[in-house]
């Protein structure tokens, strides 16, 4: 039988057979652009280690990288307990690495990256070759590896001085692997000046190959966080004094943390709203996670105080974190010996005792400088206060006179500030989805209504029984209109907003989400489609960033789908762009895209793409939809889905 399921069923992957047999769930599969940096974590901890001076990052045109350091170089004997070279052991076994004994005397490493084994192994099993030489004892040794096998066997290939050691590796990533086969320059220019902040005494290098030859960049920041702070984070900023600066290590392990662990962080308040980048061992965590968590504590904590002490509290006002957070620029950085963190990927870290090591780190100097500091500090607490005044006037309930009574706008609502005909209301699937929408909307006439995940399907649900949804609810309050039937008569001027446009992912579940959406209007608020105020926003797909050539600048071009990116590509390609020059990145949803190129490629009335949904025949629709959303319609269902042939 051919399911038949049996002892042989049973299968049990070895070496990096996993890792190849689900990449996704060791790396980011749209590039291989933190496959490679996996390389770079491990030069970066030798020099974090005190070991290594000199880093060298060369991206080549034939779409492989190298990285080299002169670190310890790699021990190259023969492992004790495996019986084999050490490195067919580091670069063939997942899980093998110098960095599990961090929390020992004796480990190699007291602070670092990596911490699982699966980095360089990860690059190994993704690439077509990767190449190691190891400069340790006096003596060059190699080793070549093909589809993470063995080509070539580590041996010595020569002499070098005792003093002279180091690691060099280049890796050629497999591009079946990944969406994209291309590494991403500008990912790796921000990754290496990001690591040298923490390393000013070190040099690191990065070398990009073009026709010409190679480009070369190097960064300097002397003064560690505060000039990243000053340079990257802050901009045109307008900031509120001189910043911050906070640095401790602890001496002797605590209750929640172990000793030398500390954190490092630059922060000051500005008048715009903020910006802050956060790290962990020199990793960067661009989703921040619980250091970043335990600074909104402490800053919270310290301004709240010293309102209270000064007398700066309003009797009607509340502050809350987000006012005193949403005008924070910041820079932190936490040094952990076993750090946790929610994926391979590094993006968040999510171990809680980062909460308490910023809270023992500092919450006493910074309620120290705000009590030192009375007149900067108050000025600072201020503009927080002044952030609550202004959040409790928007969570004002704000009557609507309605024939059922009286509504009030729910609090995820950013509403535009001209509403009628002209203003437009995006329904954005997900609160991240919305953050980045409410950055990059026209707060003029663009309002954002943020849903929690999928609605309800309200096909089959009463029109007495739907507000009690809140999702439903918050959509239907933030329209202006009640629930009614087509024949109902329509005070069409209680209509809030002229446009109402549904935002989603461009995925299967993007698609599920728009079709529970438009279900709600068919059977709920049909006059918003028989007079045409719904639309579909098609977010892109991807992104293709084309760098400078000739007379023409950077650009970053959108494509909606496969065919799209196929066009576009051939165009450049017939323009003469060469392939190195132009980079595609996948979008796996709309809350990785940067606000300005959600608003670019989906809010700007002048190059965004809209569907306007118009219904030409009601009851062929009220058909279709009753055997795709009724509940006991399964077998027309499956019929229909048999039938249905793509264009």
């Amino acid at each position: 039988m051919a399911n038949e399921y049996n002892e042989s069923s049973i299968k049990v992957l070895k070496n990096l057979e996993p890792i190849k047999k689900r990449p996704g769930m060791y790396t980011r599969t749209e590039s291989p652009t933190h496959m490679v940096t996996e390389l770079i974590d491990n030069a970066i901890d030798e020099a974090l280690a005190g070991h290594a001076k000199n880093i060298e990052v060369i991206m080549y045109l034939d779409g492989s990288m190298s990285v080299s350091d002169n670190g310890r170089g790699i021990p190259c004997g023969i492992h004790p307990t495996e019986q084999i070279h050490t490195l067919n052991v580091i670069f063939q076994m997942v899980h093998s690495g110098g960095k599990f004994e961090n929390d020992s005397e004796s480990g190699s490493y007291q602070i670092s990256a990596g911490l699982h084994g699966v980095g360089v192994s990860l690059t190994n099993a993704l690439s077509n070759k990767l190449e190691v030489k190891v400069r340790r004892g006096g003596q060059v040794h190699q080793a070549i590896f093909e589809n993470g096998e063995t080509v070539l066997a580590p041996e010595v290939v020569g002499k070098c001085a005792k003093s002279d050691t180091g690691t060099y590796v280049r890796s050629w990533p497999n591009p079946k692997y990944f969406d994209s086969p291309n590494i991403s320059r500008s990912s790796i220019q921000g990754l290496l000046k990001a690591k040298s902040i923490f390393l000013p005494h070190a040099s690191i290098v990065l070398k990009i190959e073009n026709e010409s030859g190679f480009e070369t960049f190097t960064w300097t920041y002397e003064n560690g966080l505060l000039d990243y702070l000053n340079k990257e984070i802050i901009h045109e900023a307008d900031p509120l004094g001189e910043p911050l600066y906070f640095s401790h290590v602890l001496p002797e392990a605590t209750e929640h943390n172990m000793a030398n662990e500390g954190i490092e962080t630059a922060f000051v308040w500005s008048t715009t709203p903020g910006r802050g980048a956060s790290f962990t061992n020199l990793v960067p965590n661009r989703d921040g996670g619980t250091h970043e968590n335990g600074l909104r504590e402490v800053v919270f904590a310290g301004i709240k105080s010293f309102a209270e002490t000064h007398g700066l509290n309003h009797k009607s006002i509340r502050l809350t974190p987000e006012d005193v957070w949403s005008n924070l620029n910041f820079v932190i950085h936490a040094k952990m010996v076993v750090p946790a963190f929610a994926s391979q990927t590094k993006d968040r870290l999510s171990s809680k005792e980062a909460v308490k090591l910023v809270a023992t780190c500092l919450k006493d100097p910074f309620s120290i400088w705000l009590h030192n500091n009375v007149q900067l500090a108050t000025e600072i607490t201020k503009l927080c206060i002044s952030n609550a005044i202004s959040r409790t006037k928007t969570e004002k309930p704000i009557e609507r006179k309605k024939s059922s009574g009286v509504s009030l706008l729910p609090g995820k609502l950013s509403d535009a500030e001209i509403i009628g005909p002209e203003s437009e209301l995006y329904l954005v699937e997900g609160d991240s989805a919305g953050g980045s929408a409410r950055q990059a909307r026209n707060k003029i006439n663009q309002g954002i209504l943020a849903l929690k995940g999928k609605s309800l399907n309200t096909w089959e649900v009463a029109s007495t029984e739907i507000l009690g949804n809140a999702e439903v609810n918050n959509m239907a309050v933030s329209i202006g209109l009640d629930p009614h039937t087509r024949e109902d008569k329509i005070d069409l001027s209680q209509l809030r907003y002229g446009r109402i446009i549904i935002l989603s992912d461009a995925d299967t579940d993007g698609l599920h989400i728009q079709s529970l959406i438009m279900t709600l209007f068919m059977r709920h608020f049909p006059q918003l489609l028989l007079n045409g105020h719904v639309y579909i926003a098609h977010p892109p797909l991807y992104i293709i960033s084309v760098q400078a050539h000739g007379k023409m600048p950077f650009r970053q071009l959108y494509a909606a789908d496969n065919s799209e990116l196929d066009r576009i590509t051939q165009s450049l390609a017939d323009q003469k762009v060469s392939k190195e020059k132009i980079h595609v990145s996948y979008l796996k949803g709309l809350g990785e895209m940067d606000p300005i190129n959600l608003y670019e490629s989906t809010l700007n009335p002048s190059v965004r793409r809209l569907s306007r949904l118009l219904i030409n025949d009601w009851d062929a629709a009220i058909e279709t939809f009753n055997i795709m959303m009724a509940e006991k319609q399964v077998e027309a269902r499956k019929k229909l889905i048999s039938n249905f042939k793509p264009e």
